[in-house]
């Protein structure tokens, strides 16, 4: 269905941002994608319409005209087949921002031939064009919705091939020993074996390994696509809030002296040294009766099972040293494997070496004053020490994708099973059904295998003019 409406249909799409700007960009892709833009261009310079004896990777300069009423002056780039992004003859009509411009040249391909374009559409028809595989062109929406450098980074080395060449060879592998299995059943009569089984078992477990470091790494590609989540917890009034808004350095969450004021977890983004945080402050973890404020502490214990990163935090003025240690063993029962950050806050008002000796032995241990901003930066550089200590390193392959890491784990299984036939000594039929089912799930990663369904829930989540 896909491959035909590519070959008949020529889409067009803004390709830039709703509203106004200096600039906006039109994009047109089809078989008459040229033909279209040449109905209604004329070269301001040799007063001249014809486009398409002009050659690949040029930019021309001319008028858009509506039979003789001139709609803009604009910039047309050619990119003839295959050499495009699509892999198909495209347009790029570069005009000014105007809304009422950028509409009147749409309806203007329209009226001319051209139908506006689906989500992602534009990529779909790169896909089914072989100009890439479907991993890369998922990378593409991770690019363009990349927020930090290290997403940034990730999403690059993924669209280049990275994630993909891992996969190829992972099947490639699987598949000489598919068809010398499969082979095996044209010579059943014979009982011959053409598949060293000990050489496939050890195969088997080699991907196997290759299999779960990817989909260990989802745990941080997850994290560094979508921000580290960073739990803000303490008591009442030890200063949560303030501490957000010193992050952000902005008034995000209401400050008060009354205890209590935070009665639902608020949200707020921050990217420190290229890397998204995602902070979390929570209501004060305290005994209470009023109902909204227990769901508040219920939830800020949701959060720190939830979050990578638990910050907690403490005033000075109302925690001991033996306080604390009672408060910090209760949210270490919490933790998991979230890494813990202890805050003393408030020290503006007290003898720092007196503090430092009064909570001496506590580790990570950091003082700050949030109100006056002090060692902010210092509790900023632990964050990303903390995400640097975890994560792997970037020229390494990370999954981020849930369903790349959904379909490693069924190839897993598969595997798995590959392996309990082999133990067992199963007839090679038998294990050609397993090794088959690990293949055509490492193919939907690539989309070596796919069927429209699949397709459609990946591409229709693009923006439209991508």
């Amino acid at each position: 269905m896909h491959k035909n409406i590519l070959n008949t249909d020529t889409i067009v799409a803004l390709a830039t941002p709703h509203g106004v700007g200096a600039i906006a960009l039109i994009r047109l892709s089809g078989p008459e994608a040229i033909y279209i833009v040449e109905k209604l261009f004329t070269d301001k310079k040799q007063k001249q319409k014809s486009l398409n004896d002009k050659p690949s990777h040029t930019v021309h300069f001319g008028l858009i005209l509506d039979d003789e009423f001139i709609v803009d002056e604009v910039l047309v780039t050619l990119f003839k087949a295959p050499h495009s992004y699509t892999g198909e003859n495209s347009v790029e009509v570069s005009c000014h921002g105007s809304q009422y411009i950028q509409q009147q040249l749409l309806q203007l391909f329209i009226k001319h031939g051209a139908r506006m374009a689906n989500p992602g559409e534009f990529t779909l028809k790169a896909f089914l064009n072989g100009k890439f595989d479907l991993s890369q062109a998922e990378a593409v929406a991770d690019l363009i919705a990349s927020n930090s450098a290290i997403s940034h980074q990730v999403a690059m080395q993924q669209m280049r091939g990275g994630f993909s060449g891992k996969i190829k060879v992972l099947r490639e592998n699987l598949i000489d020993f598919a068809a010398l299995i499969e082979l095996e059943l044209d010579f059943s009569e014979e009982d011959v074996e053409f598949a060293d089984r000990t050489q496939l078992k050890s195969l088997i477990l080699s991907i196997q390994r290759i299999i779960e470091r990817l989909v260990d790494s989802f745990e941080i590609g997850n994290v560094i696509k979508n921000g580290i989540p960073v739990a803000i917890v303490g008591k009442p009034n030890a200063g949560k809030s303030t501490l957000l808004n010193a992050l952000l350095e902005e008034e995000r969450a209401i400050v008060s002296e009354i205890p209590g004021t935070t009665r639902d977890t608020i949200e707020d983004e921050l990217i420190i040294d290229g890397v998204l945080f995602r902070f979390i402050d929570t209501a004060g973890i305290r005994e209470t009766s009023d109902i909204i404020e227990s769901l508040g502490v219920s939830r800020a214990f949701e959060a720190i099972k939830h979050s990578s990163i638990v910050i907690y935090l403490f005033d000075t003025h109302e925690l001991s040293r033996k306080d604390l240690m009672i408060e910090l063993d209760s949210i270490k029962e919490h933790l998991g494997d979230s890494q813990l950050i202890v805050l003393a806050n408030k020290i503006d008002k007290e003898d720092l070496n007196y503090l430092q000796q009064e909570y001496q032995g506590i580790d990570d241990i950091l003082y700050i004053s949030a109100k006056e901003k002090l060692y902010i930066e210092d509790l900023k550089a632990k964050l990303v020490h903390l995400f640097d200590s975890r994560t792997v390193s970037i020229t390494e392959t990370v999954v981020t994708n849930v369903r790349h890491a959904d379909a490693l784990r069924k190839a897993n299984v598969s595997l798995y099973k590959v392996l309990e036939g082999l133990n067992k000594n199963i007839p090679g039929d038998l294990l050609a059904i397993d090794i088959r089912d690990a293949l055509d799930t490492l193919g939907t990663i690539t989309g070596e295998v796919t069927n429209e369904h699949l397709l459609d829930s990946i591409f229709t989540r693009f923006c439209i003019g991508k």
